[in-house]
């Protein structure tokens, strides 16, 4: 009866577990095994394993640089915005009032919405002609010319952080307001008592204990401006000039069928999204530990 107790658990898990082989693992495995091939579709009968070659391509092409620039400028201006943006939304749905359960429902529609359709959206808003941002400025005298948002490369990358953070504050408004909606109360009461301001209290009590949620949400921005896809695609297509690193990946791996060298970029991907997570966790625990 003690051994069946032990193995029942272990029995239950196997559905999972092979959930986890056939869709995680085995797709991993095989992806590093394209990496290390020369492997065009185009090219029938020419695969041959050539070693790491495939990522030193991917190192010294300057076409991966591009991508990969543009994918650390949208990163920086994700994360800087949606933090800030994300923050102060939180700390007004944390004010108690009669609205506040309305714009909390309001606050999280854009993350219900799929990727592709805030895409196509916000193309309509940013449109390089009379879209209606430039139909804004010129009515308010702001610009004498249409703006071209999406034909630029810098504003096309402003478009896209906006876009995702648009998509991602949400989810990490509700975080973060979950973590302030913890803190006691007597907290406040005591730091006013002895003549602090609001300011002061928020520097001293409230940012201190939404760190962890902070990181968290660092964490999501992170992964999310990484791994945008959906909404390049919907706004500039595959614009060479506009790709970030998995419109540039799969540019390779499924328009020019170059699956070698595409999922050789997959895993210098996943190295960095990886990388940068690591880093965020760690420090999330040397501040809890501390």
């Amino acid at each position: 009866m003690k051994n069946k107790k032990i193995k029942t658990p272990f029995l239950l898990l196997i559905p999972c577990i092979l959930i986890m082989v056939f869709s995680v693992f085995f797709p991993v495995i095989t992806t590093f095994g394209y990496s290390l091939k020369y492997f065009k579709l185009t090219e029938p009968g020419s695969e041959k394993f050539i070693g790491l070659k495939n990522f030193q391509n991917v190192i010294l092409s300057s076409d991966f640089h591009n991508s990969l620039l543009n994918s650390f400028i949208v990163l920086a201006l994700v994360m800087i915005l949606g933090l800030i943006i994300s923050l102060v939304i939180a700390l007004i749905l944390n004010k108690k009032n009669f609205i506040t359960p309305f714009l909390t429902a309001i606050v999280i529609v854009p993350w219900a919405l799929p990727p592709i359709v805030n895409g196509i959206m916000w193309k309509f808003i940013f449109f390089p002609g009379y879209g209606v941002m430039n139909q804004i400025l010129l009515k308010i005298g702001l610009i004498n010319s249409p703006i071209s948002w999406i034909n630029e490369r810098g504003l096309f990358l402003f478009v896209v952080s906006i876009v995702i953070i648009w998509r991602i504050v949400p989810f990490s408004s509700i975080v973060i307001l979950a973590n302030l909606q913890n803190i006691p109360n007597a907290y406040y009461e005591s730091i006013y008592l002895e003549g602090s301001t609001r300011f002061q209290a928020f520097i001293n009590i409230t940012l201190p204990l939404i760190i962890p949620s902070l990181g968290v949400v660092l964490i999501n921005l992170t992964t999310t401006a990484i791994n945008v896809f959906d909404e390049v695609i919907a706004l500039s297509g595959y614009q060479f000039e506009n790709q970030t690193l998995l419109v540039y990946n799969y540019s390779n791996t499924f328009s020019f069928l170059d699956f070698g060298y595409g999922s050789s970029v997959s895993y210098v991907i996943m190295l960095l999204t990886g990388i940068l997570g690591y880093l965020y966790v760690k420090n999330m625990t040397v501040e809890r530990v501390y």
